[in-house]
């Protein structure tokens, strides 16, 4: 079955022009999701559209408005919503290249796999995918799609581009005001040294393969469960570690993980600062 594209259009860079297609790289699909359902019948409940003066209303008869005013409102057809078409509205439009190393990761968001659009289109992509992995540059431009311009990175990915959708600068929060609490103080040499010890023990090349969501695979097994009629098995938490000093923290960990074999991970220890407290530390 062929895979269906979620927008076509063209990736275009000056006068160069390359149909393509899109395709979304995630799926929600495995998620467990729940319907609304009434206590005691456990019929679906129906979300009705209201209107506080008429009461029910349909969906044909719902229109687009912008609330300029406090319950005022200017209304929105679709004819007016052609009038703000840009040039990007089918058009990936690449303005720069920059090095990966150069965008911060919270401004990345959705991602999308990008193929050419028929063979005519295969010489000029794969030209221009060689060209950026030569260069070991990410592309930086905008389109028109979910019913706003969006800034997007394009890379190499396999044979065909990974295109991500980005956050204006405007929609991230600045990491001041939450970090300002923080004390600038000089650290102990000899617990960064365990603390690198720690880190590089525990280091690895990343397989994302090896993780999955926990939750869900549990959740899962309590739906069977009840589906079945049988107890479902509640998995206890784990304990918080008895509050012990940061050194000695360390030094457990470095130890319990030379015991360990490998694969196996060692249990989380709650630590409390070395240096003396006024008031009696808290299990983290």
């Amino acid at each position: 079955m062929a895979l269906r594209a979620n927008w076509t259009g063209h990736l275009k860079l000056s006068l160069v022009s390359i149909p393509i297609r899109l395709y979304n790289a995630v799926s929600s699909s495995n998620k467990v999701s729940f319907n609304q359902l009434h206590k005691g019948c456990n019929q679906r409940v129906r979300q009705q559209l209201v209107c506080p003066q008429h009461g029910k209303v349909e969906r044909e008869d719902i229109a687009k408005g912008y609330e300029y005013e406090k319950d005022r409102y200017v209304l929105m057809d679709e004819a007016d919503l052609e009038k703000v078409e840009l040039e990007t509205t089918k058009t990936v439009e690449l303005l720069q290249f920059v090095d990966a190393a150069q965008i911060d990761p919270i401004y990345f968001d959705s991602s999308h796999y990008v193929a050419p659009d028929g063979p005519v289109a295969e010489e000029a992509f794969r030209i221009f995918r060689e060209a950026l992995k030569k260069l070991n540059k990410i592309a930086i431009g905008r389109v028109v799609m979910h019913g706003k311009e969006n800034i997007v990175a394009l890379r190499p990915k396999d044979k065909g581009f990974l295109l991500t959708m980005m956050h204006y600068a405007s929609e991230i929060r600045g990491a001041e005001p939450y970090f300002a609490e923080i004390k600038d103080a000089p650290v102990s040499k000899e617990q960064l040294a365990l603390a690198l010890q720690l880190i590089e023990s525990t280091s690895a090349d990343f397989d994302p393969g090896q993780f999955t969501d926990r939750y869900q695979d549990s959740l899962m097994e309590v739906i069977k469960a009840k589906i079945q009629g049988s107890a479902p098995v509640v998995v206890q938490q784990q304990q918080a570690g008895k509050v012990i000093n940061l050194m000695d923290a360390l030094q457990a960990s470095i130890a319990q993980l030379k015991m360990q074999k490998p694969g196996k991970k060692p249990a989380a220890a709650s630590v409390k600062s070395s240096a003396p407290a006024q008031k009696k530390a808290k299990a983290v």
